[in-house]
């Protein structure tokens, strides 16, 4: 299948209220384009530099989501051209992107990347985090909080992975009944999306089942 046949098929499977972000990091601008081409608007990319780049020279309707860990110093390549910042994972960068948007006379739209899986290694903030961060919003009056964002465990078992979607489902609901804004709940990649969108995701980032494996 072509990027632009594999594009309008997640058109026709995903759910009217999932958002789509095309996961194109590494990839070509021409990759890029043939995805824009078939209708796709929303594309993510994890290395500032890159995006900074591509964002350049693509068309400028693209809705850039930047997905990676993000590091302060390099926050004036993404937050020109980011859309949504799905990977606040510390106070310090939180408190970092507030500070940039505030002098630019920005307000940044941020999901808080939230640990959810067995795996040790990856980012985020705990539950407890979240849920004492979410009493202080008011702090971060440039950051808009617009939801959060998990990787579920990388593991064959598929009953681990619903359980840890569904956990950052009920955090999310906790939360949203306090900040109505609170509403995205970004989860679920190329091998785990059906889970996650049974589990109530409303954002999936898909790479390699639109552009195909990185080589």
């Amino acid at each position: 299948m072509t990027i632009a046949e594999k594009i309008k098929q997640f058109e026709n499977e995903l759910p009217q209220a999932v958002k789509l972000v095309a996961v194109s990091k590494f990839k070509p601008v021409e990759d890029i384009m043939a995805a824009y081409n078939a209708g796709q608007r929303v594309f993510g990319e994890n290395r500032p530099q890159e995006l900074a780049a591509k964002a350049e020279v693509l068309p400028k309707d693209i809705e850039w989501h930047f997905i990676g860990h993000l590091q302060t110093n390099k926050l004036k390549m993404v937050l020109p051209y980011a859309s949504l910042i799905h990977s606040i994972d510390t106070i310090r960068l939180l408190e970092a992107v507030d500070k940039a948007a505030g002098a630019s006379g920005r307000h940044i739209p941020c999901l808080l990347e939230v640990h959810i899986s067995k795996d040790e290694t990856k980012q985020g903030f705990s539950f407890d985090e979240v849920m004492d961060l979410s009493r202080h919003f008011s702090d971060y009056p440039n950051v808009i909080f617009k939801g959060v964002m998990g990787m579920a465990s990388l593991t064959d078992d598929m009953d681990r992975v619903r359980c840890e979607f569904r956990s950052l489902k009920n955090l999310s609901e906790r939360i949203y009944a306090q900040s109505p804004e609170f509403c995205e709940i970004s989860m679920g990649m190329s091998g785990d999306y059906p889970i996650a969108v049974e589990e109530g995701s409303t954002i999936v980032r898909i790479g390699s089942k639109i552009f195909g494996k990185r080589s």
